[in-house]
């Protein structure tokens, strides 16, 4: 539970509204949090930057975080992305070189403001922490740190677009999100009467970007720009970096402490999509204690600790019983000195018959086969969890009937892996293009399974996804590729279960065809990477996750939330459908109701290839005294075995007068995919 802090270090002020100029003429809004004293004695300046409108959407989660950084002697400064907010302009896709610039302008705005000693750094989550991340490879001058929570470094393949060459879902989930944020009114009380021409610009300009990213299918230089993999010798400034286990962004921490040469910590615990002080499920930690901790090392130069202890503090997960929300899990804090650990040791398992056997052993070569059904992938929750409504991987039981499964014997005693798991399989298909899903359980004494991680792999980006092949039927290929970073402990008695799947919808979308993979246990393994127990050095335990007072917001409408798995045995049409709504809230001091509506449905029949259709519609609704301002975005995917249909429509009202409508048919050939 968040503990609100009432008495702060410093005196604050809060400037509601500013303008911040950019070098192409456009204004981007900001609300600034700063030290009464920095009028006359000038404090670091910290920068978030985000297109989820501060005035509203983020403003309660804003109100935690920024007037407590501000309250301990710095300058928080909230800025929308333009196009979003109050910002002028468009938002036409995710960090364009465009959006890069303007931030770099807004850190040189801040360092000249005069309440600003010239030092800067930025923190974000998600789409904030990309931004970080990608702006510090720019090196602004100004810029001296960046603390960044669940984020990737790698667009392509570690990001809710494609993994493992496979399509994900979450593409269109996501797209969706972005169609209805980039197309809302500004607030009239900010920008006054412009709010209906800046509307206009932003919806015209608009459309549903998973056209733009179902046209870039392999990794290419789309998918490049922004990716700081691509050269890590860019960032030269010290990285603070979070994630969570329940969090589709859990391996990108492991790869900066890998790869950066900067001052770097790595922090993981068991969160889903969350800052660590909100983190869901818990515990949570004081996370904004660390920042403070952090900008006074980087931005103030004081000699503190924050840099002393292992370079990586993650949460060691134990054992439990598979659920799709958890409140809390149960585990430890371990450190490692650097990444890769010491404490981490690799060790390689071969698969025989159904069996995960021990190191050295020797097995059979034995062709096993697989043809899983569709519904394989009905209870494997969502590639990113937000823990609301529940999202979580459920009970592997019944995923498992459709797949072909290894399995220890049961643990003499406890195991602990660290890292990615890995597996080597020699594998042929029926088809030119199949992908198979491996998913890594721990199977409690009851039978009952819970998916501790989990990796997919297109087979025809088995040798790169900048250069897919398709396979030649009945052709024997050696591929290998890791499973996400995990820590987990796998108590005596358990057994560990490695399962593979042809399918894993609607996670992943489809291959064209159904498929029948063979994997071949002779040339075939997993690598698990195992950690010695009690090596935990963890010098400083985390204080309990405290903030400033939120700001007061009323629940004047409820919400809904609901995740349905359900199966037609006339049709045989087989269907999850989410509904995320938060009804109606009222910001208090902004005098503003707000309603946010987010409904999701993934279908499919039988074992037709054909048939998987995904729908994603938003409703966001703006409304104070006689003006409202309604926007209703909608996107279907469908597909044959040699493309993807597209279908997207827009609506906008003021009142009950229907201001704009758009509709959209696309058709993209398929790549491989």
């Amino acid at each position: 539970m968040l503990r609100a802090v009432g008495s702060l270090p410093c005196q604050t002020t809060e400037d509601e509204h500013v303008w911040i100029p950019v070098s192409d003429g456009t204004r981007l809004a900001a609300k600034i949090w700063r030290p009464v004293s920095s009028d006359d004695q000038p404090v670091p300046g910290i920068l978030e930057y985000i297109p989820y409108r501060k005035r509203d959407l983020t403003a309660v989660r804003d109100s935690i975080h920024h007037p407590y950084l501000a309250g301990h002697g710095y300058a928080c400064v909230r800025v929308d992305i333009r196009g979003t907010g109050e910002s002028e302009g468009a938002l036409t896709d995710e960090y364009l070189e465009r959006e890069q610039r303007d931030a770099e302008d807004v850190l040189e705005w801040i360092a000249n403001q005069p309440w600003c000693d010239g030092r800067t750094g930025m923190m974000g989550i998600s789409w904030g922490g990309f931004a970080a991340l990608q702006v510090a490879a720019r090196k602004p001058e100004s810029l001296r740190a960046i603390a960044i929570a669940s984020f990737t470094d790698d667009r392509y393949s570690d990001d809710f677009h494609y993994m493992g060459g496979c399509l994900l879902s979450d593409n269109l989930a996501e797209a969706g999100t972005m169609f209805a944020h980039a197309t809302l009114p500004p607030d009239p009380a900010l920008v006054g009467d412009r709010w209906r021409d800046m509307w206009r610009e932003r919806i015209e300009a608009s459309g549903p970007w998973v056209d733009t990213w179902l046209a870039h299918q392999r990794r290419d230089d789309y998918w490049r720009h922004a990716s700081v993999c691509e050269n890590y010798s860019g960032v030269r400034c010290p990285v603070l970096a979070s994630s969570g286990w329940a969090d589709g962004y859990s391996n990108a921490v492991a790869r900066l402490l890998a790869n950066l040469d900067v001052p770097r910590k790595g922090l993981v615990g068991p969160w889903s999509h969350k800052y660590p002080h909100l983190g869901e499920p818990g515990p949570a930690i004081g996370y904004l204690q660390e920042l403070v901790r952090w900008w006074d090392h980087w931005l103030k130069d004081a000699d503190n600790d924050v840099m002393d202890g292992p370079m990586l503090l993650t949460w060691m997960q134990d054992s439990v019983p598979p659920s799709t929300s958890y409140e809390d899990r149960p585990g430890r804090w371990v450190g490692e000195p650097s990444w890769p650990s010491p404490n981490v040791r690799d060790v390689e398992l071969p698969l025989s018959r159904h069996r995960i056997g021990s190191p050295g052993e020797e097995v059979a070569d034995e062709p096993l086969t697989v043809q899983s059904p569709l519904s394989v992938g009905q209870f494997a929750g969502k590639w990113a969890s937000y823990n609301a409504p529940p999202d979580m991987p459920y009970d592997q039981r019944e995923e498992d009937g459709g797949s072909l499964v290894f399995e220890t014997d049961p643990l003499p005693e406890t195991c602990e892996i660290h890292g990615a798991p890995r597996v080597r399989l020699e594998i042929s298909a029926d088809k030119p293009v199949a992908m198979v899903a491996v998913r890594l359980s721990d199977v409690l004494p009851d039978g009952r399974a819970t998916r501790v991680t989990y990796g997919v792999l297109n087979l025809t980006h088995r040798g790169g996804h900048d250069t897919p092949r398709p396979l030649e039927p009945g052709r024997r290929y050696q591929v290998s590729f890791d499973l996400n970073v995990v820590a987990q402990a796998f108590p005596a008695g358990h057994k560990i279960r490695l399962s593979l799947s042809s399918s894993y919808w609607p996670l992943v979308w489809p291959s064209p065809e159904q498929t029948c993979l063979t994997v071949h246990t002779g040339g075939s393994g997993l690598r698990l990477p195992l950690r010695t127990a009690g090596e935990e050095q963890v010098s400083r335990p985390f204080g309990e996750p405290e903030g400033a007072e939120p700001i007061t917001v009323t629940q004047v409408e409820p919400g809904e939330h609901r995740w349905t798995v359900t199966r037609d045995l006339v049709d045989y049409e087989s269907a999850l459908e989410i509904v995320k709504d938060n009804g109606t809230v009222h910001y208090e001091d902004i005098d503003l109701d707000v309603g946010r509506r987010a409904y999701e449905r993934y279908s499919s029949v039988a074992d037709d290839f054909s048939s998987p259709r995904a729908e994603t519609e938003w409703t966001m609704r703006f409304a104070r005294g006689e003006w409202s301002a309604t926007t209703v975005t909608r996107t279907v995917l469908t597909c044959t075995s040699t493309e993807f249909r597209l279908h997207a429509t827009l609506d906008g009202y003021e009142g009950e007068k229907r201001l704009f409508s758009r509709n959209w048919q696309r058709t993209i050939p398929r790549d491989c995919v």
